[in-house]
């Protein structure tokens, strides 16, 4: 999944570079055929998980983490982006 970053609006709040780990466990309802196209699958599970409980989709397990990263640890296209989003915020 990309995400074009001209759509995010970043106001003169600072940004950061953050390491996230999210481990998401539901019972869901789908057809079978679906299973076999990964990437579909994952694109199709964050939507459903996204538009909350139904009788389809019965959450278990839900945890979120973040940590904020030194900015070296992160790629090189990573820190220019970071470079530009602060370029633009000024």
């Amino acid at each position: 999944m990309s995400r074009d970053s001209q759509t995010i609006p970043f106001s003169n709040s600072e940004v950061s570079i953050f390491d996230c780990e999210v481990h998401l466990k539901f019972r869901l309802i789908e057809d079978k055929e679906l299973l076999h196209d990964r990437d579909r699958l994952l694109e199709m599970l964050l939507d459903a998980f996204a538009c909350g409980e139904d009788d389809y989709l019965e959450p278990l397990q839900i945890e979120v983490n973040a940590q904020e990263i030194p900015e070296t640890v992160a790629s090189p296209q990573m820190r220019r982006q970071l470079i530009r989003l602060r370029n633009s915020a000024a």
